[in-house]
């Protein structure tokens, strides 16, 4: 059973992406908090509870990429899943380059994305 004290923040600007990802959680027995852009999620001050991060990369306003600088400057080290629907190599070097765990392209398989918020969890 995952744990329970550890919430998964989702920020992911289409809502029918962010309900899949959250039913998934749902039935994988995870805790979540999702947002619709970088800036709702900086507002909320949900850093400091996440667990792990599943991040966008091409969000409205600030990007994934600068929403994980951001995190990464101010000393958070939440483990980070990186998701975009428009995947390319320049993507998904950057994404290593900041700190990534796993990098996904939409739509992407349910059961991986589990087993990579567990090992996520279990690193952090």
């Amino acid at each position: 059973m995952p744990d329970q004290q550890q919430s998964i923040v989702i920020v992911e600007d289409d809502a029918g992406m962010r309900k899949a990802i959250e039913r998934l959680l749902r039935a994988g027995g995870f805790q979540w908090v999702s947002f619709a852009s970088a800036e709702a999620f900086m507002q909320a001050g949900a850093a400091d509870t996440a667990g792990c991060l599943v991040l966008d990369i091409n969000l409205p306003g600030l990007s994934g990429f600068q929403l994980q600088r951001q995190l990464m400057a101010s000393g958070r080290k939440s483990p980070v899943i990186f998701i975009t629907a428009h995947d390319d190599e320049v993507a998904r070097a950057e994404a290593g380059r900041i700190g990534s765990v796993a990098y996904f392209r939409k739509p992407f398989d349910g059961k991986v994305f589990l087993r990579e918020i567990v090992r996520a969890l279990k690193g952090n």
